[in-house]
């Protein structure tokens, strides 16, 4: 288990470089504006890697399984987009897609039925 300094806090984000989808956890001070936080780590002059912990490695366009890490160095110039994964909208599946068209189909039957 990976000790923070007590001035950081954690933040789960989704990282995508050229080759690869990363899931884990980075570092953040506690002193930075909260919607600026990933833009600092990323525009950090004296920094030429982000730390990530509790990694998940995934190729891209990949079906194998994700790769797991404790610890992994991510250099800064091969990031295309990092974003907090709290705020990530996952692909619907087409089950989802599915159940997402049925129950449109029910709400408008609904909404043609006369009241009690």
């Amino acid at each position: 288990m990976t000790k923070q300094p007590s001035d950081t806090t954690p933040v789960e984000v989704c990282i995508i470089t050229k080759d690869h989808e990363i899931k884990g956890t980075v570092y953040v001070s506690k002193f930075t504006k909260s919607n600026r936080e990933l833009t600092e780590l990323l525009n950090d002059k004296e920094r030429r890697f982000l730390a990530v912990t509790n990694a998940e490695l995934v190729m891209q366009g990949s079906n194998s399984a994700p790769r797991r890490y404790d610890f992994l160095e991510i250099h800064i110039d091969s990031i295309i987009i990092m974003h907090p994964a709290s705020q990530a909208l996952f692909k619907e599946s087409s089950k989802a897609q599915e159940d997402i068209i049925k129950f449109r189909e029910l709400r408008s039957r609904l909404s043609q039925t006369k009241p009690f």
